[in-house]
Order: structure tokens, then sequence, then C-alpha cells
């Protein structure tokens, strides 16, 4: 995150959706952004166009953003007592749009990647001239801490946008690895000497692990306990795995397999994981959605409980 954006919020605000996830579901890109002491975000032109397609930025301003939605850096920060971000990628003349001028881009867009974002927005106008209102739905966990405000949960269609993007960056990523893997070991022959080493160390990692602790079911027959690798192995065959996710995952897998129970505040497991309270809201939802855990009520204090899905 660039450090303009680290400014703190006017007091009484805060956002009903993350700013990060909601210009990732709707760019398909973590774009770069300027946040100013009264809350307004501002972004690079630059950056949106090139993520959405668009070949001629100034054109694309011109066709699509009107000019209350977009001003160059300079009359930007200079308007705010604010200096000139550091790097050169902050240029004095580089154009800069608004929240309002980047939708507007991506409402114009025709990438695919865009369509549920797009279709989101159009539910909301819909529902507004229906209703006259439209209402995101609340967490299911709240955060505990005093004066906190209400958490609300990601809109689904940009939930689900988000996960489709995490998981193609997350196959992109394991491809350049497998690529990259296969360089070295055709240019040092002395790989095959450590790989070997690992399988080896592998092999005695699975004997190790062989002696398997047995319960009895209902029925009388044996069935093995969980493990921490196995539960694991399960969720990664149920899940489009996404780092944050799998983040998450592996956090609370051990707790589940040596305490039969979690209960962690969300702020504990977003301290331990580096992710935010609602994005660790979020990642929980999904592992219920897919069957890896239920809820099993809350503590005294508020924190969630949770357990294992057994088959």
């Amino acid at each position: 995150m660039n450090e303009p954006d680290k400014k703190a919020k006017p007091a009484g605000r805060h956002e009903a959706i993350d700013i990060s996830d909601f210009v990732y579901a709707a760019t398909g890109a973590r774009v770069r952004r300027l946040t100013v002491p009264d809350g307004r975000r501002w972004f690079p032109a630059v950056d949106v166009c090139k993520e959405l397609g668009y070949t001629t930025p100034g054109k694309a301003l011109a066709d699509h953003v009107p000019e209350a939605h977009r001003e160059c850096l300079e009359t930007v920060t200079g308007g705010h007592g604010l200096s000139i971000p550091a790097g050169r990628e902050w240029r004095r003349d580089l154009n800069l749009i608004d929240l309002q001028g980047l939708i507007l881009l991506v409402q114009a867009c025709t990438k695919p990647a865009c369509a549920p974002f797009k279709q989101w927005v159009a539910e909301v106008i819909e529902t507004v001239q229906r209703e006259g209102s439209y209402t995101l739905e609340e967490a299911e966990v709240q955060p505990t801490e005093p004066g906190a405000p209400i958490a609300y949960a990601m809109p689904e269609q940009v939930a689900e946008a988000i996960v489709r993007l995490e998981a193609h960056n997350l196959q992109l990523d394991e491809q350049l690895a497998n690529g990259q893997r296969e360089s070295i070991e055709l240019q040092k022959a002395s790989l095959a000497v450590q790989q070997a080493m690992v399988h080896a160390m592998e092999r005695i990692a699975d004997r190790l692990d062989a002696p398997v602790l047995e319960r009895r079911t209902p029925h009388g027959g044996p069935t093995a306990l969980p493990t921490t690798e196995s539960v694991l192995a399960d969720w990664r065959r149920r899940l489009s795995v996404t780092e944050d996710v799998w983040t998450v995952a592996v956090v609370i897998a051990p707790v589940l397999v040596e305490k039969g129970e979690l209960r962690e505040p969300l702020e504990s497991i977003a301290g331990r994981t580096g992710l935010t309270v609602h994005r660790v809201n979020e990642c929980l939802r999904l592992l219920r959605k897919h069957a890896c855990i239920h809820s099993r009520g809350g503590t005294e204090d508020g924190a969630p409980v949770y357990v294992l899905n057994q088959p």
C-alpha cells in the first residue's frame, strides 16, 4: 500500500465494504490509490485503464468520465496541502480519477471479467428503484471491540469474483514456479541430488506419520482420527484454493484438530494471518459454505465457535 493511503479517515467514518476488495473486484487488480484528508479516494487513470483494457487512457476519460470525477495529481495534493508522493510513478501531471470515475470506466468496459461487478451494480440500481434503498447484509460475526462499527458481508457477486481472481492468480503463480523449477533442473544437474534428499526426507516423514490413532464409530468399526495434514488435504480437495482462504485454513486447522473446536476471536486470527478482520470473516464464511467447518454458537465474549465437519 502506498504511504498516502495510510492517512486516518475523518472521525466517525468507516467503510461498509473494504476499498481494496471493492476495487479489486471491479478492475481485477490491486491498483495504486491516494487518500486525501476528507476520505475521498483517487486512482491513477493510467493504472485503471491498463487493467480494464483501454488502449488510450485520454480518450477513455473523455468518453466515460465527467470532469468532476477526474483531476491531476498536483491539483488534488495541493488542494489539501499535501506533498507529491515519492516515486517516479507519481508525476505532478498524473491524471487521477475518483471512485465514481473508476466505476464509470468499469461499467463501460467490455471485458468478461468485469461482468460480475457490473451485474451487482445493476442489482443495486434495480433494488433502489423498486424498494427505495439498498442495504448490505450484516456479517455473521461482528467485531467485539467497544465502539467498533458494524461489519457488513461482501455482496456475493463481488466476493465470488474476488475468489475467482485469486484462484486464477494463484494458478498463474504456480505455473510460473513450475517453469522456473524446470529451467533450473535443466541448467543445474546438482539439483537432482537435492531433490533426492527431499524425497528421502518425505519418505521418512511418511513412515513416522504412519501409525494413526483410531477411534470407534457407533457401529464398532475403526475410524482414523483426523490429523492436521488429513484435514488440510480434505479441504484442498473441496476448495478452489485462494491465498487468503488458505492462510486462514492453515492457522485454524491445527486448533480444530487438537482442541476439537475453535474459540479464537477474529481479531486474533487477523493478527496471526496479517489479514483484516473483515477478510478473515469472509474466509471463514467460505470455509463454512464448502462444508469444511460449521458454527456452534459463540463464546461469552462474542467470539465465534467453529468445529470440523465430520463425515
